[in-house]
């Protein structure tokens, strides 16, 4: 215990790179990157929605992606996808919508549900492919 008083400085500095440590882990949540998207997406037949308005989605969207923008997919997302153990990603430009689309998803009963990690940005970055509508 008195060494812990009197080295109190290290104790902190150790807790501090732990923590800094940490963060990419806690701040990634639960979303893919573009390569784990494409592979669902080629293995599993994912289903890709694009959460982003019309106008959005025709500027650029990932090849094969439906639209279906964040405030329908409660009353529409069944009519897309039927099955809901099937896999569905859920896209937008950076990822905030998406990740609220993949939950209100999951509270509909979908159960293979993910989100872009940083979006559509995340997916050009990668050099991965789009098209407009």
């Amino acid at each position: 215990m008195n060494f812990l008083l009197e080295n109190w400085m290290l104790l902190l500095v150790a807790l501090a790179s732990g923590v800094a440590l940490m963060l990419p882990v806690l701040t990634k949540g639960s979303g893919l990157d573009p390569q784990a998207m494409v592979q669902l997406m080629n293995r599993e037949k994912a289903v890709v929605i694009d959460v982003c308005e019309p106008d959005e989605f025709a500027r650029g969207h990932v090849i094969g992606a439906k639209n279906l923008p964040l405030a329908q997919v409660d009353e529409k997302l069944a009519q897309l996808v039927k099955n809901k153990s099937s896999h569905v990603i859920m896209v937008c430009q950076v990822g905030a919508r998406s990740a609220r689309a993949a939950a209100a998803a999951r509270k509909l009963g979908y159960e293979n549900v993910q989100s872009l990690s940083g979006g559509l940005r995340a997916w050009v970055a990668a050099s991965m492919p789009t098209e407009k509508a």
